[in-house]
């Protein structure tokens, strides 16, 4: 079983724990970020994790993991791989979380949702949605990273392989500012 230290370990030989000063989707700024392709580009350490996560969920009847595109499409793959599931992702289509690409799910089917990274969990809930709109079960959601600080509530059993608290800021309250540090803006939606 991995610990909490060990995961924290594995972000930061990635690179994919980044210190410094973000601006953060929400429009907060923190100073701290997860990114996690840069862990999940090594197969080595996307393996460990993700096989973790499913020894969580082992022997609860799951056939199929799903997450959301983007984050989720590897962390669903690689935890599907080590349960012996198959493996789906969902897709935003005019603003709603859809399964999409002839994917189904068969009503009573027994399925784990998967993330890389939550804050507030609102991108798991939607997939959770929509396996309940297809008549899916759903067993639970695991996650890499919690940066809620275990704040985050999707409604059913979860479990993540490091739970944090990041410090986020108001702008016009953000220590970093006002000893002038510039913010960034990283992850998968600044495009």
């Amino acid at each position: 079983m991995l610990t909490e230290a060990e995961v924290q370990s594995i972000f930061e030989r990635s690179g994919a724990l980044l210190r410094g000063h973000f601006l953060l989707t929400s429009g907060r700024h923190g100073d701290q970020y997860f990114q996690c392709a840069l862990v999940l580009q090594h197969p080595k350490y996307t393996e460990m994790l993700c096989r973790e996560l499913a020894a969580r969920f082992s022997g609860e009847g799951i056939t199929t993991v799903i997450g959301p595109a983007m984050g989720g499409i590897i962390v669903s793959y690689e935890v599907a791989r080590a349960l012996g599931a198959r493996s789906l992702f969902t897709e935003r289509e005019n603003g709603v979380m859809r399964l999409r690409r002839g994917f189904s799910l068969e009503p009573g089917e027994r399925v784990l949702v998967v993330e890389d990274v939550i804050t507030t969990g609102g991108s798991v809930r939607e997939v959770i949605e929509v396996v309940r709109n297809l008549g899916g079960e759903v067993a639970g959601a695991g996650v890499l990273v919690d940066r809620s600080g275990g704040t985050a509530k999707l409604g059913v059993r979860t479990e993540a392989l490091l739970t944090t608290k990041v410090a986020s800021y108001a702008p016009e309250d953000c220590p970093l500012c006002k000893s002038g540090i510039p913010a960034v803006k990283p992850g998968s939606r600044n495009l």
